[in-house]
Parts: C-alpha cells; sequence; structure tokens
C-alpha cells in the first residue's frame, strides 16, 4: 500500500547541479524520518543524508557542503539538492523513510523507494 517514488535523476557533467524528489503515498500515519541512500557499482549502500521530524540532518562526510536535504512532512515528500557534482557521486540514489501505518502500531519500519539514476560524466 505504501510506495515511494524518486525522481530528479539523471546525466549531468562535474560541477553541475542536480535536486532529487522522493514522495510517499498510502496510508501513513506519521513519519519519523526521511533520507537518501546510495549504491554505486561494486559498492555497498551507503547513507547520504538523512532528515528527522524536528528537522535534525545528518550528512555523509563525503557529501557535506555539496548536498542539502529537506522536506515537506506534510506531503510525505523529500528532496536532495546536490551541487557541485563529482564523478565520484555517480549511484542509483535510493529513498528511504520510516513510516508509522497505524495509531495503535508502536513500531516504526522502513520503506524504500525503486531507485533513480545520477550520473556525473564529462
Amino acid at each position: 500500500q505504501v510506495q515511494l517514488v524518486e525522481s530528479g535523476g539523471g546525466l549531468v557533467q562535474p560541477g553541475g547541479s542536480l535536486r532529487l524528489s522522493c514522495a510517499a503515498s498510502g496510508s501513513i500515519f506519521s513519519t519519523r524520518a526521511m533520507g537518501w541512500y546510495r549504491q554505486a557499482p561494486g559498492k555497498q549502500r551507503e547513507l547520504v543524508a538523512t532528515i528527522t521530524s524536528d528537522d535534525n540532518t545528518n550528512y555523509a562526510d563525503s557529501v557535506k557542503g555539496r548536498f542539502t536535504i529537506s522536506r515537506d512532512y506534510a506531503k510525505n515528500t523529500v528532496y536532495l539538492s546536490m551541487n557541485s557534482l563529482k564523478p565520484e557521486d555517480t549511484a542509483v540514489y535510493y529513498c528511504g523513510a520510516d513510516l508509522k501505518l497505524s495509531y495503535s502500531n508502536r513500531n516504526w519500519y522502513r520503506y524504500w523507494g525503486q531507485g533513480t539514476q545520477v550520473t556525473v560524466s564529462s
């Protein structure tokens, strides 16, 4: 029932910019946090940035100062603004969200989008 859909990926030259978005839909009761992860060929999936319901943010050292995460919890949407992109940023970017689907459920569950390809190349 819950679906996360990423958009905004594509091909960009080094030094360029992209803005990713992720919208969660379905019967969502509450959102604790949303974030972005990425997986490059031959690499493990790694955290890029997260943002909590009280706007606390966390960034990987490799993207700090270049990427900015923001959110609109009323719309269950998270964004990732990426500047000064490098070839090393090339990866599939996945949106993740910690959600509750009902008031009575005490547990938070992680949901994932399908991913969007970001390619940084000249």
